[in-house]
């Protein structure tokens, strides 16, 4: 039998609050709205206000994070999950010291994978809990299956949309198909949408409305509305300096945006914002097929 010391320091232990980072998925329901410089710019802007950040690069046939951070990643996720690397191991260090990991062609592969090495990848992204505060899932474009698995397992998605008819029609394609998904909770994810590529304010609200009506109708999926990024000709100049705008110009039209929408993220961290951290987001991904 346990003593009365032993007895209270189990119990002191056992009420230990570990340590969960903020997931964040940005998405969008297809190619070339912006939806990596979202990612990239308000890890920036997280990392001004004190948080320590990491992005998962998991859109792995296009590696956008790195070529926009101009900086080649050494290591990928295929490193972890095929060469017995530790998460610390494939974490690439960015402007500002913001980390990026490459996910490759190995998070493609995770459902190929046994149990053994499917524990194995969890507890090291569990490491991400105590490294991070923030961590951005950038994800592919579009409603593949390996993005909806991620959306699924988000508790807070950034759909990032632009004016474009087929931006918008992609997009609410993207959230019919999140909707639909067997494993997705309407109770626990939040939807926020971000219009990117607008030529005023009241055009981003304008397209918040159109396809927010839409969503509510057909799909009982309300979303927030996060903000705007203007169309803004220093950004893509930046894309193609390959330094993100808000420390290339900090003082442009579109990285005083993200810093809003920081700032609005970061706001509501004690506002019904829940964080169970990269373990758990990973788990549900597999879905408890094979854990």
């Amino acid at each position: 039998m346990m003593d009365q010391a032993t007895n209270l320091r189990v119990i002191k232990a056992s009420q230990i609050v570990k340590p969960t980072a903020r997931v964040i998925t940005v998405t969008s329901g297809k190619g070339g709205v912006g939806k990596s410089n979202t990612a990239i710019n308000l890890a920036i802007h997280f990392k001004k206000m004190g948080k320590r950040v990491i992005i998962l690069d998991a859109d792995f046939g296009l590696a956008n994070i790195e070529i926009m951070f101009g900086a080649v990643p050494k290591y990928n996720f295929s490193d972890l999950i095929y060469k017995g690397m530790g998460i610390r191991d494939i974490i690439t260090w960015g402007p500002m010291d913001v980390g990026f990991i490459s996910g490759g062609s190995g998070i493609a592969k995770m459902n190929d994978l046994g149990r053994e090495n499917l524990m194995y990848i969890i507890n090291n992204l569990a490491e991400l809990d105590s490294i991070a505060d923030i961590v951005i899932v950038d994800t592919g474009a579009g409603i593949g299956n390996t993005v909806l698995e991620f959306l699924v397992a988000s508790d807070e998605i950034i759909l990032v949309t632009t004016p474009e008819p087929t931006s918008i029609t992609d997009s609410y394609s993207l959230l019919k198909s999140l909707g639909s998904h067997v494993r997705f909770n309407r109770g626990v994810t939040q939807v926020k949408m971000l219009a990117n590529k607008v030529m005023s304010e009241n055009d981003g609200e304008i397209l918040y409305r159109k396809l927010n009506s839409v969503v509510e109708r057909y799909l009982n999926m309300p979303m927030e509305y996060l903000g705007n990024v203007p169309f803004d000709n220093q950004l893509a100049e930046s894309v193609m300096q390959q330094s993100p705008v808000v420390i290339k110009v900090p003082n442009s039209r579109s990285a005083m945006a993200y810093e809003r929408i920081a700032n609005k993220l970061l706001g509501n961290e004690s506002a019904n914002v829940k964080s169970r951290g990269m373990a758990a987001f990973f788990s549900h991904i597999m879905g408890g097929n094979k854990l």
